[in-house]
C-alpha cells in the first residue's frame, strides 16, 4: 500500500513540508491515543463494562477493544485518518496522497469488517468525535449490542 500512495506523489515524496508539519505527523501514536482508545477505556470502566480486551493479539483488523464472549469488536476511528463524513477532511496541500491515504484506509475498514463478520465477530465503529460529543449514547450502544450478543446462541 505505501508503494501506491508515494506513486501518488511528486517525485514520490512530500514536498515543501514545514518542520512544524513533519514533527506533528511524526508525533501520532496508532495505540494508546489519550483522545480516543484511553478516553474509551475510561468510559467502559466507569459504565460499569466487563469482559473486553485491548488490542488482543489474532484478531483480524487489530481491534481497539474485543469483548471476547460477545464476540464483538470495536474500533475508534480517528475522524481524519478514517475519512469522517462529519468532521474529516482531506489536506489541500498533497491532495492525491492524503485523498489515497484515507480511502485506503477506509476500503480496509471495510474489508476488515467483513472478515470480523465470516468469523463470527461483530464489528462496532465509533467515530472519534463521538467520544467527545456523545459518551452517553457510545457506551449505551456498546451495552445493548453486547446484550444482544448474549442472547445468540
Amino acid at each position: 500500500m505505501e508503494r501506491k500512495l508515494k506513486e501518488t506523489l511528486a517525485n514520490g515524496q512530500f514536498e515543501g513540508l514545514t518542520p512544524v508539519n513533519s514533527r506533528r505527523m511524526k508525533a501520532i501514536k496508532s495505540k494508546g491515543n489519550k483522545s480516543t482508545e484511553a478516553r474509551l477505556r475510561l468510559m467502559l470502566v466507569r459504565a460499569g463494562l466487563r469482559g473486553w480486551k485491548v488490542h488482543p493479539k489474532g484478531v483480524i483488523g487489530k481491534p481497539d477493544f474485543v469483548f471476547e464472549a460477545e464476540r464483538l469488536a470495536v474500533f475508534v476511528d480517528g475522524c481524519f485518518w478514517h475519512g469522517c463524513p462529519r468532521c474529516g477532511h482531506v489536506p489541500k496541500a498533497n491532495n492525491p496522497y492524503w485523498k489515497a491515504k484515507i480511502e485506503g484506509n477506509q476500503r480496509r475498514d471495510r474489508a476488515y469488517d467483513v472478515q470480523l463478520q465470516e468469523q463470527g465477530y461483530r464489528a462496532l465503529r465509533v467515530w472519534e468525535h463521538e467520544l467527545l460529543l456523545a459518551p452517553g449514547e457510545v457506551v449505551e450502544t456498546i451495552r445493548s449490542m453486547l446484550t444482544v450478543g448474549k442472547s445468540v446462541p
